[in-house]
């Protein structure tokens, strides 16, 4: 998770302005492959996670008032649910009418943001990283598998792998801008392997033996990309081309990480709009 800017809330937004506020997002180039329709549906699905997002990385709000705010975004999607006025939420009631959205879905993505915003995240262990990408990231997945056309059995192992890879993807890419807002998403059992005892999150990534835990991590998400791969190879039902897109990027993005390593002083790996267009037509993505 990185520092965002808080975003005003949308009720009710016509498509293009979501897509507007999606157009600086990493992932806007694969939504752009989708028909209209299904395309307004993902943007939907981004801006509920954009708006829960900016309340876990507000710096300025109290947590008490964060936790307040989310727990108005669960009430807001269980009326969505329920057939009753949803406040916030009912943009989503297209995407939801249309796509057969799950309710559980929304909800694991809200108690992912508020992991963070009930303390910040340090060094977690396995276990307790794998439920947070699960819920902030493989549950987004499960979301949008329904708007690609998946059926459950492969969309849901889709969403689990390429969930988990994206995420710890972007943990890697945001490890100085995390740990700037105290935040440590490196699992403590890597952080020892590696010799990294440092108990504040700035202090760890300033320690050259972080990137030792680094490669530990990027190696996890390799395996969960190759799952993801597996997947998608089988030529499942349903349009794919989006999840390849994102797969592809990322996974190039974490090579090129991986090449320069995590040793202190880094910096932020980025594709240029060149590389994204070589990406798309390497992996036969335009046709």
């Amino acid at each position: 998770m990185t520092a965002q800017n808080v975003i005003a809330a949308n009720i009710g937004a016509e498509p293009g302005t979501l897509q507007a506020r999606a157009s600086g997002s990493s992932f806007y180039a694969a939504m752009r492959l989708m028909p209209k329709r299904e395309r307004a549906a993902m943007f939907a699905i981004y801006n509920f996670c954009r708006a829960v997002d900016d309340i876990a990385d507000d710096t300025v709000r109290p947590r008490g008032e964060r936790e307040l705010a989310l727990n108005g975004w669960r009430r807001d999607i269980d009326a969505l649910y329920e057939g009753r006025p949803s406040g916030r939420a009912a943009f989503l009631e297209t995407a939801v009418h249309d796509y057969g959205l799950r309710r559980d879905d929304f909800l694991a993505v809200i108690d992912g943001m508020q992991m963070d915003v009930t303390e910040d995240i340090r060094a977690p262990s396995l276990a307790v990283l794998d439920l947070y990408c699960d819920r902030v990231a493989s549950a987004v997945g499960r979301l949008s598998i329904k708007v690609f056309g998946m059926t459950e059995e492969p969309g849901f192992t889709l969403a689990h792998h390429l969930g988990r890879a994206l995420q710890l993807t972007n943990i890697l890419r945001d490890l100085d801008e995390d740990a700037a807002i105290g935040r440590l998403y490196l699992p403590r059992e890597f952080l020892s392997e590696a010799g990294v005892a440092a108990t504040s999150a700035k202090e760890a990534v300033a320690d050259g033996h972080v990137d030792a835990a680094c490669r530990k991590v990027a190696q996890l998400a390799h395996e969960h990309y190759a799952q993801a791969m597996r997947v998608m190879r089988a030529r499942p039902k349903g349009r794919i081309r989006t999840p390849r897109l994102m797969g592809a990027v990322y996974s190039d993005i974490l090579r090129k990480m991986e090449k320069c390593g995590w040793s202190p002083p880094r910096a932020r790996v980025h594709l240029s709009k060149m590389q994204l267009i070589g990406i798309v037509i390497a992996d036969g993505l335009l046709g």
